[in-house]
């Protein structure tokens, strides 16, 4: 599967921004799938995954309440909504697939796309 993130941009603190992945051929539904982010001097972190059907997620402690992962497999796509930004959640944000649900650690996501940078201004 090949993935591509997009919707990054700069906003001020207290904002929102959603990011897209869009994600092709026809297996999407087959793939769990995650946010990672990496900032400036810092290493990835795992950001937020959603299972393959969707009606399961789980969130890192620094988004959780803030952001919401959410798909729709109809339109090979997952989506990152990002609310009450802060300065710290600037980075670049990259999508993922994984064929096991569940994990945080970005050694067991095998397909990446792209970052998409996301800037917040206090």
């Amino acid at each position: 599967v090949q993935l591509q993130a997009s919707g990054g941009g700069s906003v001020q603190a207290g904002g929102s921004l959603r990011l897209s992945c869009a994600a092709s051929g026809r297996t999407f539904s087959r793939y769990a799938m995650a946010w990672f982010r990496q900032a400036p001097g810092k290493e990835r972190e795992f950001v937020a995954s959603i299972n393959r059907s969707g009606g399961s997620a789980y969130y890192a402690d620094s988004v959780k309440g803030r952001f919401t992962i959410s798909r729709d497999n109809d339109k090979n796509t997952m989506y990152l909504q990002m609310n009450s930004l802060k300065p710290e959640d600037t980075a670049g944000y990259y999508c993922a697939a994984a064929l096991s649900y569940g994990y945080t650690s970005e050694a067991v996501y095998g397909y990446w796309g792209q970052g998409t940078l996301v800037t917040v201004s206090s």
